[in-house]
């Protein structure tokens, strides 16, 4: 019998190496529901290879298109996440892969746990803003959870044979991206296009800014703790230039894991389709080249200070989370639509991520998923206020 598998966010970098991967293995997969944004011609291109009956177009228009263009097809076409609950049965689904961006990712998440055995998700505004409420539906589904950025799916792995043993540090690596050797003083003439030119991984725009803000590492760090349910005195990020070792893992019995892998995001994905098998993943030979010359070194604060977000993070799943993933997105959406310079984005994320108002939330449980939306919507009407 085939597996029957969604993939959410079909058409962007993690959801097309999904569906490569499972393409590979056409005659084991019968894939159920596919998400696009706005790139039709590509779900339609993939719906087709694998006749899936079931599309989600977020954007309105490019929906509406689709379904005058295309209804010939045995396609039925969605505005909206919410058909997942009518469309899917509970546990009916082998293998769910979250790969949508933003804050709008947690209620399809919620809705797929109960329907899913296995998701594995890269969303990291779901897990950043809301992992108190996913946590509770994965227990109470008994679904298996499985992260697949390249450090937390490195941690998950790590920690498969390690139920005994206490964890005492967690290591995050971080490229430094294309900054790292960038004097500070210099900053303030980044363009766009420096910015976007990250060394090791081709990522989408907002992505590869938060990695040379490292902001991402800020995220990561939040994700870790909920995850694998640590404190954030026991994470550390160090800087790794070659993207190499992906996490470290320091146990109290004087242990020390490290696990490394090619620059190769299909690595993580197919090892998180097929967990449970012994299937072979053709890669390269170790790299003994990077393993001599490691070059791990803390991170320069000065030239980074977002990390320093880190120390105001409560030890708990707040609204602060939501709010600095909210004032991220707008300035360096201001930033991309060249409206500020890279400098002046930086100390504006920093400032109201630091400000009074806003480390009020720190105090603020999340209890329900109306709570993160009504704070991202009262955080955005705040930002739109400034002249910019």
């Amino acid at each position: 019998m085939k597996k029957k598998i969604i993939i959410l966010g079909s058409t962007g970098s993690i959801g097309k190496n999904t569906f490569k991967l499972i393409k590979k293995d056409k005659k084991n997969f019968d894939i159920k529901v596919l998400s696009t944004n706005k790139n039709i011609k590509l779900v339609i291109k993939q719906a087709k290879e694998f006749k899936v009956n079931h599309i989600i177009i977020n954007d309105y228009n490019k929906f509406l298109q689709a379904k005058k263009k295309y209804n010939k097809y045995r396609i039925n076409f969605y505005n909206s996440f919410d058909v997942l609950d009518k469309i899917l049965k509970k546990k009916e689904i082998f293998y769910s892969m979250v790969s949508i961006v933003g804050i709008d990712g947690l209620n399809p998440t919620l809705k797929l746990i109960d329907k899913s055995k296995n998701i594995a998700v890269i969303n990291k505004e779901a897990l950043i803003c809301g992992w108190g409420l996913l946590k509770k539906k994965l227990d109470r589904y008994n679904t298996n959870f499985i992260p697949v950025d390249s450090e937390h799916f490195s941690i998950f792995m790590m920690l498969q044979d390690s139920i005994n043993i206490d964890i005492d540090e967690v290591i995050l690596t971080a490229s430094g991206g294309p900054f790292l050797k960038k004097k500070y003083k210099n900053f303030k003439s980044i363009t766009i296009n420096e910015a976007l030119n990250h060394t090791n991984w081709k990522m989408g725009k907002k992505i590869s800014i938060d990695s040379s803000t490292m902001m991402n590492k800020v995220f990561e760090v939040i994700e870790a703790k909920h995850i694998f349910n640590l404190t954030y005195k026991q994470i550390r990020i160090l800087i790794h230039p070659k993207s190499y070792i992906h996490a470290i893992i320091k146990y109290t019995n004087g242990i020390n894991k490290i696990l490394a892998h090619d620059q190769d995001m299909k690595i993580p994905i197919y090892n998180s389709i097929y967990l449970s098998e012994k299937k072979k993943f053709f890669s390269k030979k170790l790299d003994l080249k990077v393993l001599n010359d490691l070059q791990l070194a803390h991170v320069d604060k000065k030239k980074f200070p977002l990390v320093q977000i880190i120390k105001l993070l409560p030890n708990y799943n707040s609204l602060y989370e939501t709010a600095i993933v909210v004032i991220n997105d707008f300035f360096v959406s201001k930033f991309l639509d060249n409206r500020i310079s890279y400098f002046h984005m930086i100390n504006m994320i920093k400032k109201y991520s630091f400000s009074k108002s806003i480390l009020k939330l720190r105090s603020f449980k999340v209890k329900k998923v109306d709570d993160i939306y009504q704070i991202r919507n009262n955080v955005s009407l705040k930002l739109l206020k400034l002249e910019i």
